[in-house]
């Protein structure tokens, strides 16, 4: 008797799941969350949940178990994530608890049972089983700073982040539409009143600079490197202050997409 080979993919181990249940469950989230609930009936849906003042706390993918919604969340995040929302649950019938389950990752084609990153088209497909995947092999942050998509307690800190200048609407992580959610307003109003004068950016480095080297221009800080993967780097700056000129330890430093 032949043994079924294992699905294609491998294992995310700094990642946990929560499972949010109850007969409350999806217009619990839809009130708390950056994004709409409703798009989990066509997928796996990118959100976060901010503090009252629009900062970051936590961003997951969230994918339908029947009634119930899971939430694909960063290791470090996942018990402070489940007591925030605890918080907010007031008289609702929700439940919220971690699930043991694990996350499986991958490229190509994608196994039955998994559902498309809803971030971006080049982080493939995920997957949630009892069972731990295999080693990871593929390197995720070469792929995530070819597409400056952040990373939970690296590009995205927790009580000072804001969404907007992480490219949450690029990376399908709100929804301007769906109405109210914690941190609304404040996001709302980055949305329409202002310009946005830093935020994140895929570089290029001419040279060698560790993560967390401050990047500078004619003497002043424009802002920080963050995740490099060969020459290329993620980067917060002051776009006002960012250009020609910038070095980072003995690093050249220039916009990848100078737009």
């Amino acid at each position: 008797m032949n043994t079924p080979a294992p699905p294609a993919g491998e294992a995310a181990p700094d990642r946990r799941v929560l499972r949010v249940s109850g007969r409350d469950a999806r217009p619990f989230l839809q009130n708390l969350v950056t994004n709409d609930v409703a798009g989990l009936d066509a997928g796996a849906v990118h959100a976060a949940l901010l503090t009252p003042q629009g900062k970051y706390l936590a961003d997951f993918v969230m994918v339908a178990e029947g009634e119930a919604v899971l939430l694909d969340v960063a290791e470090a995040l996942a018990a402070p994530l489940a007591r925030r929302l605890a918080m907010y649950r007031l008289r609702a019938d929700v439940e919220i608890a971690e699930t043991g389950l694990h996350v499986w990752r991958g490229l190509g084609p994608a196994p039955a049972g998994a559902v498309a990153d809803p971030r971006h088209p080049a982080l493939g497909w995920r997957r949630y089983a009892d069972t731990p995947g295999p080693a990871p092999s593929i390197d995720w942050d070469a792929i995530r700073v070819a597409h400056c998509i952040p990373e939970s307690g690296i590009e995205l800190i927790p009580d000072s982040s804001y969404i907007l200048e992480a490219g949450f609407e690029r990376l399908h992580g709100v929804d301007f539409r769906k109405g109210c959610y914690v941190g609304q307003e404040v996001t709302a109003r980055m949305k329409h009143k202002t310009e946005l004068r830093k935020g994140l950016a895929t570089v290029t480095l001419d040279g060698a600079a560790a993560p967390g080297t401050p990047i500078e221009r004619d003497g002043r800080e424009v802002g920080r490197l963050h995740t490099r993967a060969g020459d290329r780097a993620i980067a917060w700056l002051r776009f006002d202050r960012a250009g020609p000129g910038m070095i980072a330890g003995a690093a050249r430093v220039t916009l990848a997409d100078p737009a």
